[in-house]
């Protein structure tokens, strides 16, 4: 069953920020009927190769399972088990790697340009009604072994995209933390005009 975005996940700001990053976040209540068009797809993919990178090196590289093919069954069995409590209600996995080098030598800040990409498709993914989870919580030497992914190419991070579910969905476990408060240090510790001196008055 299709949820409705929980207005308790808005994030909390002393200055608006796009309706898009307000409403981004992490769900764990995903549809297990819900598909992922094809062309939302692409254009989360799209955003992700957009996305800017040191040097114009383009470092991030994404495998992209659906649900029922080899793809999404070799991530989901890289997942930690607390993920794969809820992950497998997702119709789209994909995995984010770092080309950590090319014919030119190594690659600087790869996964800082993963993380980059991994920002523009998720935000993407919210721009076309979808919500997407991003998850250390893998074994990257499993799904590094499974794909039979070259040495330079090191996988970073999981993602489980569909649309949001009712919380009712989850596991009893999990309702109570997908209904808390998202929660940031505040801006004064992020923005500082020097070290230990707020940016902002």
């Amino acid at each position: 069953m299709t949820g409705q975005f929980p207005e308790i996940k808005r994030a909390a700001t002393s200055a608006p920020p796009h309706e898009i990053i307000a409403t981004r976040w992490s769900p764990r209540a995903i549809d297990p009927d819900a598909e992922v068009p094809e062309e939302s797809l692409r254009a989360m993919l799209e955003a992700a190769r957009w996305a800017p990178s040191s040097g114009n090196t383009q470092p991030a590289r994404y495998l992209l399972g659906r649900r029922g093919d080899s793809t999404y069954d070799r991530i989901f069995g890289a997942l930690t088990r607390g993920n794969k409590a809820w992950a497998h209600a997702a119709p789209v996995l994909l995995l984010g790697c770092a080309m950590t080098s090319n014919a030119k030598g190594d690659i600087p800040l790869a996964e800082y340009g993963v993380g980059l990409a991994s920002e523009n498709l998720v935000l993407q993914a919210v721009a076309e009604g979808l919500v997407a989870h991003q998850m250390g919580g893998f074994d990257p030497d499993a799904a590094a072994r499974v794909f039979a992914l070259p040495d330079n190419v090191r996988p970073l991070a999981c993602i489980a995209v569909g649309r949001l579910a009712a919380v009712d969905e989850l596991p009893d476990d999990l309702r109570d933390r997908e209904l808390a408060p998202r929660k940031r240090i505040p801006l004064d510790e992020v923005a500082q005009a020097e070290w230990g001196r707020p940016a902002f008055g």
